[in-house]
């Protein structure tokens, strides 16, 4: 099985490929507003380092946010694109699912808990709260692509304006990492608990949606390509534009 995965629900532009639950070759950028024109070439760059033509994919899976509007957009309609075209399968994850998959991934030793967080502006966060159930088979195994786990969700996904209140209940029940863009505004009021964990070197990538990719497709939870949309959670509100020669 040959999956293309795309992560743009943030600032960070990742494209993967993987194959049999493997991540061949993983390509991103952080230059902002720049999804759009860095999206398809890195895909075209990935098939040609890897060898892989359009046609060998047997899936993709696009990260459904919430996130960005205009970074999910340009995600979920490249991805309808190549399922539409190819007639192959469309698979979402829930951008902070994937974001604390690939944290436990990539540290299968920690057993407590991971807070993903994503920058919604002001002192507003998405955010949700999550626990790995079965430690045993992600500490035999430190390669993202062959973790066999599931995520608990202890804390729904929502977009919240930080309070300690929010949070409390979870910290004093044992460690949580914070981690995303958003975690960093939640120190002066989190981080002064002792459970309070921030991973300043995280990145969200597209490879982190894998495992959890590979169980949707065996499940068969696939998407309409028709009807499928990001998961915005917040309105879109237009801004003036920024952008010289625009109005």
């Amino acid at each position: 099985m040959t999956i293309l995965l795309l992560e743009t629900a943030t600032a960070v532009c990742s494209v993967a490929l993987a194959r049999d639950g493997r991540v061949l070759a993983e390509l991103h950028s952080d230059q902002p507003n720049a999804h759009s024109s860095r999206l398809p070439l890195f895909v075209q760059q990935l098939f040609a380092q890897c060898g892989i033509t359009p046609s060998q994919l047997d899936a993709v899976c696009v990260s459904s946010g919430p996130g960005s509007y205009t970074g999910l957009r340009i995600g979920v309609s490249s991805a309808k694109g190549f399922c539409y075209a190819l007639s192959i399968p469309l698979l979402s994850v829930p951008t902070l699912q994937g974001m604390a998959a690939q944290y436990y991934a990539q540290h299968p030793d920690y057993h407590g808990m991971v807070c993903p967080m994503i920058d919604a502006r002001r002192m507003e966060c998405y955010t949700a709260i999550f626990e790995m159930e079965n430690h045993s088979n992600a500490a035999a195994n430190s390669q993202l692509s062959t973790l066999n786990f599931q995520l608990s969700t202890l804390k729904p996904t929502s977009a919240d304006i930080i309070a300690p209140c929010i949070y409390d209940d979870y910290l004093n029940r044992g460690e949580v990492v914070l981690l995303g863009d958003g975690a960093e505004k939640t120190r002066s009021l989190l981080g002064i608990h002792p459970n309070a964990r921030y991973d300043t070197d995280f990145r969200i990538s597209a490879t982190g949606m894998l495992p959890i990719a590979m169980q949707r497709l065996q499940a068969g939870q696939l998407e309409d390509v028709a009807y499928f949309e990001p998961f915005y959670l917040k309105d879109f509100v237009a801004k003036k534009s920024v952008v010289r020669g625009l109005k």
